[in-house]
């Protein structure tokens, strides 16, 4: 299926289980595409709908050019086609990782999308604004320290010409490879990602993440959000992601063993979280 976001860029969209079933829709992150959660939306489709599609810039979508149009604004139109495409009348479960995550706080944290999404998890993925108020607050300084630390790349992304050419070249995504592999991590099989996954998701962080950690907002909501830590994740520490019940407080966390990419290292795991969750939250049973 594709659906048209606002800015007429074409979304690809994937269908797994009953689609009378209650929908669950699948947000990838960087520099993944909807292949990530074949293994997770396998194993979730006898009891759900399982939406999954590729980020605009990722996989079968659009690519557009330009750092505009992946701000998280647009990302949330896209979430919206997504979602008046495949759940018009009913409100849906959102699970979520890395990028995926990131932008699915902003879903859950939109006055527009209030009301449409009854739970939400998030793996290894914070809210944008929520990081910076993080990263004013008096925190111990080995939190902070270390989350930068770990944030290393954000900070190499932002530079021109030089993500790309790593990317093009092969050696960033063995450098990156070697970190994931450090902690445990499965690497992607052959084919699984695309060189535009890698370098038009570089704008996800153009666009966003120097404005929104300089100038964060407010954002809160009331979906029970369950916040899914690896225990040796390369790139996010557990306080950035766990410690937001101010701004979530219908909030669950859960410190698990593995690596960041905990979707495609261990899809069980996250399928039951998933299920445990929403059976733990939803006016239904699952």
């Amino acid at each position: 299926m594709r659906v048209t976001s606002a800015d007429g860029t074409r979304i690809a969209v994937y269908e797994y289980g009953d689609p009378a079933a209650p929908v669950l829709i699948c947000v990838h992150g960087y520099p993944d595409n909807a292949n990530l959660w074949q293994p997770v939306a396998r194993q979730l489709a006898e009891h759900f709908h399982v939406i999954t599609y590729d980020v605009r810039g990722a996989g079968e979508s659009d690519h557009p050019r330009g750092r505009a149009a992946y701000k998280l604004d647009r990302l949330e139109e896209d979430f919206a086609a997504v979602l008046a495409a495949v759940s018009p009348d009913q409100p849906v479960q959102v699970l979520a990782h890395d990028w995926g995550s990131i932008q699915s706080w902003h879903f859950v944290t939109s006055e527009r999308l209030r009301g449409r999404i009854t739970s939400y998890v998030s793996i290894s993925g914070p809210s944008l604004d929520h990081a910076g108020f993080f990263l004013r607050s008096r925190r111990p300084a080995r939190e902070v320290i270390g989350q930068l630390l770990h944030s290393w790349y954000i900070f190499y992304f932002q530079l021109p010409w030089l993500p790309e050419h790593g990317w093009r070249k092969g050696w960033a995504d063995r450098i990156f490879s070697r970190l994931e592999s450090s902690a445990g991590g499965m690497p992607p099989e052959r084919g699984e990602r695309s060189l535009g996954d890698f370098v038009n998701g570089l704008n996800l962080y153009r666009a966003n993440v120097v404005p929104r950690l300089l100038r964060p907002e407010q954002r809160r909501t009331d979906v029970p959000v369950l916040a899914v830590s690896p225990d040796r994740d390369a790139f996010v520490t557990t306080p950035l992601q766990t410690d937001v019940s101010r701004w979530a407080p219908n909030l669950s966390t859960q410190v698990v063993r593995g690596g960041h990419w905990l979707p495609r290292n261990d899809p069980g795991l996250v399928a039951r979280l998933t299920l445990e969750h929403t059976r733990r939250v939803a006016g239904w049973q699952v």
